[in-house]
């Protein structure tokens, strides 16, 4: 008698079909990526985990029913763990709750985890997470929930919103979703358990306690015939514990594999918003090539790689480096977040404070919360590799500088006609760069203005150069430089802003009659709309239909009769010439320029602008 089918019910459809073990070659996300988590915890430190029976969680009990077994009956690929199953949620919360404190009695800081299926298990919980959370106590909190397309439809269990549940108890929570099977989110589930440990044990703050990962699945939930993937560190971060300042960067035996027979690898320093003075003072010390952003607080000196974002992208330098060193938090670049993602690259993290760290493209090998001793004093320096990044970068200074100058003198021989192109905002912000001395402020904001900065900005001794970076917003920046100003009373502030930024924050050019008015010179970039889509992939050809009204957003407002209505200087600077005499000569108080740039041709300058700095590259080869 054959083995009779099964009927599933789908779209009010009834189709046979057989059971999982008989489908052939079908694909399990779901046991993978409970089997990936498993690995990368137990290499994180994991040892016992407590289970209580479910169906959801299904993918994970399967994986730690593996991991359970004795040493000579489990595969090589499957990492060891002693397994704890308990029938009641509660009583297994306080299990593991145990256990993490019987290690950390022991003077061993390590999670325990406990898994729950979705529902009420997941309430049960509750108290031992409140009990973890005040005692300190390193608990891993594993609950398995329904997809995304469940929720809110009335699906049995799925009527309970599990992420978040436990409030403010937990150090880090994260609502996972359901695999679909993409390799990418093995990578991705490493540097989430990375995550996830740091701030269960407190390695960056100081403060264990309860994590709570929201892990969602989809059928089928049981593993068939697949097999374990091979265990990899592609991912998984190394966090130093703070004080842990003995960590070296440049020891042997990383997660990314041996370095280069013992000698520092390539190495460029990568400053980020906030990064400080340590970064160029690290650089310098190492002779390794700084690319500092505008704002991260250590852009100058002779490491200074001013146009680092085309360099990256050439084989002979950016496709060269087999290390990069990360200080603050890197915002600006595309080509950047490219080179941190190469598989070729370890990527080593400095951040001194917070739970979190910089990681966008999840690949950091190593995260420290202080430089090493070895790395303040300099190691094996290589001067051969800097000069060839800053004879580049003076070649594609002075290359920079020949295509903003013909584009400007293009514009003085056309200025009598009606068609005559506008400053460019590279060139203004080449302007404004020039006229700020060390001792000024330069607030810089979003889009295309700090943007431009990074790109021109060439500095012996930088100003104190400030931009909201946290999000990158355009909403409250002149807000924010009129509170710089005040803050600084005795330094020039000035701040480089688009119009559409002005005009979402125009309302901050109301100072009460008895307030203190901001010495605050605003130089606004009025390009008519939202000129950093033209450089995007919205403004390709394919999307003009649409682009100038839902990206573009052109307006028509006259920023002089604004100004006006607020009672502030105002001055249009038509040309070059003028710009220069406004920018060295700020009027004193509140105070607005307004600049018109180009827009339209913003695409064609970008692409000219990387063509002659790779060509005048180029000939220093040839």
């Amino acid at each position: 008698m054959e083995r009779p089918t099964l009927l599933t019910r789908h779209n009010d459809l009834v189709t046979p079909t057989k059971p999982v073990a008989d489908q052939g070659p079908v694909h399990f996300p779901a046991s993978t990526s409970a089997r990936v988590l498993l690995q990368a915890l137990v290499a994180l430190g994991l040892r016992d985990v407590v289970l209580c029976p479910g169906s959801r969680s299904a993918p994970l009990a399967f994986a730690l029913a593996d991991a359970a077994q004795p040493d000579e009956e489990r595969p090589d690929e499957v990492p060891p763990l002693r397994l704890h199953v308990r029938v009641d949620e509660r009583a297994a919360g306080f299990l593991a709750l145990g256990l993490a404190k019987g290690a950390d009695a022991g003077d061993e800081m390590r999670p325990v985890a406990v898994v729950t299926t979705s529902g009420t298990a997941v309430a049960n919980l509750m108290p031992a997470v409140m009990e973890a959370h005040h005692a300190g106590l390193p608990l891993l909190v594993l609950t398995a929930d329904r997809p995304h397309e469940l929720q809110g439809v009335g699906a049995n269990q799925a009527t309970v919103e599990q992420a978040g549940m436990f409030g403010a108890a937990t150090r880090l929570t994260v609502d996972v979703p359901a695999p679909v099977g993409d390799p990418r989110e093995h990578r991705d589930l490493r540097q989430l358990a990375s995550r996830a440990v740091a701030a269960a044990v407190g390695a960056r703050t100081g403060s264990p306690g309860p994590v709570h990962l929201n892990l969602a699945y989809r059928p089928p939930l049981v593993p068939g015939s697949a097999p374990w993937p091979e265990p990899s560190t592609v991912g998984l971060t190394v966090v130093a514990p703070r004080g842990a300042a003995g960590v070296d960067p440049h020891a042997q035996g990383s997660s990314s594999g041996p370095l280069h027979h013992g000698r520092t690898p390539p190495t460029v320093l990568l400053a980020g918003d906030g990064a400080g003075p340590v970064a160029r003072r690290v650089a310098e010390a190492n002779g390794w090539p700084l690319l500092a952003e505008p704002s991260s607080g250590a852009r100058g000196g002779p490491n200074a790689i001013a146009a680092y974002r085309v360099l990256v992208e050439l084989r002979e330098l950016g496709g060269a480096v087999r290390r990069v060193v990360v200080l603050g938090r890197p915002t600006l670049a595309r080509a950047v977040e490219r080179l941190l993602a190469r598989d070729d690259v370890e990527v080593v993290v400095v951040a001194p404070h917070g739970r979190d760290w910089s990681d966008p493209t999840r690949s950091a090998t190593r995260v420290l919360t202080e430089v090493p001793a070895r790395m303040r004093s300099g190691g094996s320096r290589s001067d051969s590799w800097l000069r060839e990044w800053t004879a580049a970068d003076d070649a594609a200074g002075q290359a920079i500088d020949e295509v903003l100058d013909e584009a400007e003198d293009a514009r003085r021989r056309q200025r009598r006609f009606r068609s005559a192109p506008q400053i460019t905002g590279p060139y203004l912000a080449r302007a404004v760069a020039r006229a700020s001395q060390p001792e000024d402020v330069l607030v810089a904001g979003a889009s295309h203005p700090i943007r431009d900065l990074d790109l021109v900005a060439r500095w012996e001794d930088s100003p104190l150069v400030l931009a909201n970076r946290g999000l990158s917003g355009i909403d409250g920046t002149v807000s924010t430089a009129a509170g710089i100003a005040l803050a600084l009373p005795d330094r020039q502030v000035r701040a480089l802003v688009g119009d559409l930024t002005f005009l979402h924050d125009v309302g901050s050019l109301l100072v009460p009659p008895d307030d203190e008015v901001p010495n605050l010179q605003l130089v606004v970039a009025n390009d008519q709309g939202g000129s950093i889509f033209h450089t995007l992939e919205p403004g390709e050809e394919a999307y003009q239909r649409s682009f100038e009204r839902v990206f573009a957003t052109p307006h028509s407002v006259d920023l002089g009769a604004l100004a006006s209505a607020y009672g502030i200087r105002y001055r249009l600077v038509q040309d070059a010439e003028d710009l220069e005499v406004v920018l060295e000569s700020p009027a004193p108080g509140l105070s607005l320029v307004e600049v018109r740039v180009d827009r339209e041709g913003r695409r064609d300058l970008a692409l000219a602008l990387a063509t002659r700095t790779v060509e005048a590259i180029g000939l220093l080869t040839r």
